[in-house]
């Protein structure tokens, strides 16, 4: 389970690609890939391995300025822990 205190990481079979016709950014894997929103092309651009989940927190709650911190960490660690499920991040912790 990726947890704050996590480095969370793409997993090398999963690719990001930016799609034309949607202006939107994907997550590639074999045979498949996922449509992010915005939100989460953040999230994922910043899941290099380097950052912790708290980091990247701290890093959309400089975005988003009011945000509130528990809500926005609760909604990383959803979409980490969903893409972790799926084997398209892994926790370098």
């Amino acid at each position: 389970m990726i947890s704050p205190a996590s480095r969370p990481k793409l997993a090398t079979k999963a690719r990001l690609r930016h799609d034309r016709r949607t202006d939107r950014l994907m997550i590639l894997f074999p045979e498949k890939g996922i449509e992010l929103s915005r939100t989460a092309e953040e999230i994922v651009r910043l899941c290099t391995g380097e950052h912790t989940v708290n980091a990247i927190v701290d890093q959309l709650l400089e975005r988003y300025a009011g945000a509130d911190r528990g809500a926005v960490e609760r909604e990383v660690l959803a979409l980490l822990n969903d893409l972790r499920d799926r084997c398209l991040v892994e926790d370098l912790a």
